[in-house]
């Protein structure tokens, strides 16, 4: 079992910064294959970016180069780092985690989500 508990969102003008924190509870956060999503009003959660639990990270492409997703194993937190951000970025961003064997889905958690809003 994995808890997740994200921090750092908040109101931050177009072209400010900042830095989500997600914290996670439990054993063997090392060897999750960890990710930030965000769900905005009336639209499906997407992937922002993740990292694998060997440290390789993918982004989509509305935020690569902008947002960079990072890790610590030993203090089991996973951070993201916005910058450049545009309004279409305000979403609710949810922290998750996952393991998988062979391909299998065999965990996953989910946080219970930090708000960004963006002013133009």
């Amino acid at each position: 079992q994995v808890q997740l508990v994200e921090s750092g969102g908040g109101l931050v003008q177009a072209g400010g910064f900042l830095r989500l924190s997600c914290a996670a509870s439990g054993s063997a956060f090392s060897r999750y294959d960890m990710g930030w999503y965000r769900q905005a009003p009336e639209k499906q959660r997407e992937l922002v970016a993740a990292i694998s639990s060997g440290g390789t990270t993918n982004y989509s492409d509305s935020v690569k180069g902008r947002f960079t997703i990072s890790r610590d194993n030993g203090k089991n937190a996973l951070y993201l780092q916005m910058n450049s951000l545009k309004p279409e970025d305000t979403a609710v961003y949810y922290c998750h985690a996952e393991r998988r064997l062979f391909g299998d889905l065999l965990y996953e958690f989910w946080g219970q989500g930090t708000q960004v809003t963006v002013s133009s």
